[in-house]
């Protein structure tokens, strides 16, 4: 089996040519930044050998969020202004008019990294006939204006599962392997489901997935951004809870 750790809200970065189509301030978008992006994912899922591969998007959600669906109509988030191209802030705020590069911006970054995500998974399955694709997330220790569980009782472990790309067994290892490290652990609470390229969809059970979020007061100081004393630890256990997962699933 293949594993495929993807990374899609770890980056800050907005290329200069797009910030003048957002309609907040320079302290405010900062403020956006640090509330809205999974610090260091990047890092604390960093396990790669021979079969465990990272996928990393190189931009910050804001700009687009890869995660979403691109259709409005399929993407509950599109409700408050938060489908793959952000119109709202996280507390509801105008953030950027996207009126004149929408487009651009789901042709040049949205198609082309899920084009992208898709060809790693073809070539997985190709060399190994099973892809388990883990994506990577973390989250706040409170929940954010904007997000649909406003449950302030949150797990430190959320493990997030689709119907028909998560299996019976691997829910069972995934809870079983958190909870060996003393994790509080809920499944789909506060986030739930897990992110699968669109050709395999609801059609091929080769391909399966499950979402991790970690949640950041773990591992980071929500407030100034930085790693706290315990980010490598917790990053070991990932590594070691990733590994243990290619072994036995």
């Amino acid at each position: 089996m293949s594993i495929i750790l993807h990374i899609p809200h770890s980056s800050k970065y907005i290329p200069n040519k797009y910030l003048k189509f957002f309609t907040i301030s320079k302290h405010e978008l900062q403020i956006e930044l640090l509330k809205m992006t999974d610090h260091y994912t990047d890092d604390l899922f960093d396990v790669s050998n021979s079969n465990i591969c990272q996928l990393k998007f190189p931009l910050s959600r804001l700009l687009v969020d890869v995660e979403r669906f691109e259709r409005d109509e399929l993407e509950i988030m599109s409700k408050v202004g938060m489908g793959c191209i952000y119109e709202k802030t996280h507390d509801g705020k105008s953030l950027k008019n996207v009126e004149h590069i929408k487009e651009e911006l789901i042709t040049n970054f949205y198609k082309i990294h899920h084009a992208n995500f898709t060809k790693i998974v073809d070539k997985k399955l190709i060399k190994n006939n099973k892809v388990l694709i883990i994506d990577c997330h973390s989250f706040p220790k409170f929940p954010l204006p904007y997000e649909l569980n406003q449950n302030i009782n949150r797990p430190e472990i959320c493990i997030g599962t689709d119907n028909f790309h998560t299996s019976e067994k691997l829910k069972n290892l995934f809870i079983e392997f958190f909870k060996e490290f003393n994790f509080t652990v809920k499944f789909n609470d506060p986030f739930n489901g897990s992110i699968v390229p669109h050709k395999y969809y609801y059609k091929d059970r080769r391909v399966q997935s499950v979402m991790i979020e970690v949640r950041r007061d773990l591992y980071m100081d929500e407030q100034t951004e930085k790693k706290s004393s315990n980010f490598n630890e917790i990053k070991n256990i990932l590594k070691k809870i990733i590994i243990k997962i290619w072994n036995y699933a």
